[in-house]
């Protein structure tokens, strides 16, 4: 390199591109060279966030970042046109289910995120039709996964993700399994005429999860020592994916159906407004939420309307579409490679906050579990106060190099969840030093593992007195036994004086052990005990939920509390058993955690400690629990 200099210049998400000073190979100014290399570095780029987000549904920058991406590669080569390709469209496929073409393809949309990009839109179909009065309807944009439902004679016949465009993966199982979607239409309106039924439609839509959903999920995820979801789509996708039909099941997947691909048969509407009435009418989950607009300045009013009440709306929006009405007039228009001309999605853009890193924390789970948080002065965002923003895991604090007094960008993850998603290079304090996660745990001092595969650390140690704290809170949860009183403040005091380190020491202490306990005294302590009594008595459920066993969250604590009858049962049971009540993956989960000789101990110390969970109630028609012949009267315990 004798004579050139090698310029290393840093890219969005972290990949790098070379400009060579002086000349490039295959010729060239130093300016032409090193468009090429941006446009080769871009390509990659796209395709690395690409594989992120459409196949492993784990994303590592925002739809704005990854767009603003594309719309400079489209820039370059616009500068560049013998270097044009068509441009990359990205592919759920998983290889792990049957794929199915569509009868019409899936395409993607257009993006606005500016007023000046909108009017451009307007302008350019308005021209091309010759119709300024043209009328176009605004809805939600869901922030999902796609997926394309195919109805032959008003029955369900197949789900197809849009995969890349052409063909998707089957997955009709898992969308069948979604309550709010009927597997028929219904046949009658207002219980006279009959609505019109096609021989086949496409039906296009979107799978998403709810707030309420996604914040339940991930209640329990953080109660069992799990990392949360990032994001609702995040969710969703790997929901849909699963090949674990409990799984599935135990999470409540919402689904909108907004347009139709194929249609063959009677029916068919001529408008966008007609569509949502022949959905409503079927009985289908379609946009609740719709507004015919006639104008540019109008559709620029709604679209500013509609960002300030989504948050009020219950799922999760990222955005409006505002698609031509009238249907004869977008077959005028046809469609791009990649999109529709008739229709574009406006993308607000994510709110943030710029706060200073003063610290970085590490959480101890209880399952080990470390989770690296932010903590920095007070700062408002989506109309809350936050201080404190997860970091993910030490792979996301080197991917980023977070560092304490960095100037850091936060943004609410599917406006829930805090997180940093970018880092102000050019604010960076001269004397910040790169973060070192530790290799022993912040709470015991033992030193952090992880598991084969896995990017997270973990305390191996199963008397550190973070995770006892957390198991603790975790079993004493109004999720779990709910024993009121015994918050983590007390939790702590209890362990500090030595009375308590498992959930059965709680069923051992008497009054003259909590004298010793500052703080409480004699009328917290007893009402404390009175409580403690009381939860002896919850329901099965509640205690096996409180165990903390990986992957058994409430649904499947129901499961195994229908199935097995009695915490000795449960200490009994092998993998294929507690499989058959709760799905493969759990099951094996399950096995594990119950086969720990501490695990099988605590069973044991529950039962011996006058523990009397409350037996469940059996669905009608069972007469005994499947896998212990014995009756519900009878259940040892």
């Amino acid at each position: 390199m004798k004579g050139k200099c090698r310029a290393i210049v840093p890219v969005l998400g972290g990949l790098w591109f070379a400009v060579l000073a002086g000349g490039a190979q295959g010729g060239g100014t130093p300016a032409e060279a090193g468009g090429r290399e941006r446009v080769d570095a871009l390509r990659a780029e796209i395709a690395h966030h690409d594989e992120l987000y459409f196949r492993q549904a784990t994303p590592e920058i925002s739809d704005a970042d990854y767009d603003r991406l594309k719309r400079e590669l489209a820039v370059l080569e616009r500068a560049q046109p013998e270097r044009t390709q068509p441009a990359p469209v990205g592919d759920d496929r998983s290889g792990r289910f049957p794929t199915q073409a569509h009868r019409e393809r899936m395409l993607s949309l257009d993006k606005a995120y500016s007023e000046r990009e909108w009017r451009d839109f307007h302008a350019r179909v308005v021209q091309r039709l010759g119709r300024p009065d043209a009328a176009f309807v605004l809805e939600p944009k869901y922030d999902g996964v796609a997926i394309s439902l195919v109805y032959e004679h008003g029955r369900l016949v197949r789900a197809i993700t849009r995969g890349n465009g052409s063909e998707g993966d089957d997955v009709t199982a898992n969308v069948r399994m979604i309550r709010s979607l009927p597997a028929t239409f219904r046949s009658m309106d207002n219980g006279s005429a009959p609505n019109p039924m096609p021989d086949l439609v496409e039906l296009r839509g979107e799978v998403y999860v709810g707030d309420g959903e996604f914040a339940r999920i991930n209640a329990a995820r953080e109660a069992a020592g799990e990392e949360p979801f990032a994001h609702p789509r995040n969710l969703a996708a790997g929901t849909l994916k699963s090949l674990d039909p409990v799984e599935v099941a135990a999470r409540q997947l919402s689904v909108v159906v907004y347009t139709w691909g194929a249609w063959v048969g009677a029916g068919m509407p001529a408008s966008q407004q007609a569509f949502h009435a022949v959905v409503h009418a079927w009985g289908l989950p379609g946009v609740a939420r719709f507004r015919v607009i006639n104008s540019a300045d109008e559709g620029w009013a709604a679209i500013r309307d509609f960002q300030r009440t989504r948050q009020t709306l219950g799922f999760p929006v990222d955005g409006v579409v505002l698609k031509l009405d009238d249907a004869g007039l977008r077959e005028k228009l046809g469609a791009s490679e990649q999109a529709p001309r008739w229709a574009v999605a406006y993308k607000y853009e994510p709110e943030r906050a710029v706060a200073q890193i003063r610290a970085i924390t590490i959480q101890v789970g209880r399952t080990g579990l470390l989770t690296p948080v932010a903590e920095f002065e007070p700062v408002v965002l989506a109309g809350t106060r936050v201080t404190r923003a997860t970091l993910h895991n030490r792979a996301a604090i080197a991917r980023r190099d977070v560092r304490v007094g960095d100037f850091v960008e936060i943004e609410k993850a599917g406006e829930i969840i805090p997180a940093v998603v970018a880092v102000q290079l050019e604010r960076r304090p001269p004397d910040t030093k790169p973060f070192e996660f530790p290799g022993r745990c912040p709470s015991c001092g033992d030193p952090v593992t992880s598991k084969p595969g896995e990017i997270a650390l973990r305390c191996l140690n199963a008397v550190c007195p973070g995770q006892r704290q957390r198991r603790l809170e975790h079993f004493a949860s109004a999720a779990a036994v709910d024993i009121a009183g015994l918050g983590p403040g007390t939790i702590a005091a209890l362990i500090r004086e030595g009375l308590v380190a498992t959930p059965s020491d709680l069923y051992r202490l008497k009054p003259e052990d909590l004298e010793a306990v500052k703080g409480l005294g004699d009328v917290r302590a007893r009402q404390l005990l009175a409580e403690i009594d009381r939860s002896r008595r919850s329901e099965l459920w509640r205690f096996i939920y409180g165990l903390g066993i990986p992957q058994i969250g409430p649904v499947n604590a129901r499961r195994l509390a229908e199935t097995c009858g009695s915490l000795a049962n449960l200490a009994r049971w092998d993998e294929a058993q507690l499989a058959g009540a709760v799905g493969a993956a759990a099951g094996r989960s399950a096995a594990d955690f119950l086969a720990r000789p501490q695990i099988r101990t605590e069973l044991q110390a529950l039962t011996t400690g006058g523990v009397q969970p409350a037996l469940p109630q059996l669905p009608a028609g069972k007469s005994g629990l499947p896998g212990t012949g014995v009756s519900p009267s009878r259940a040892p315990d």
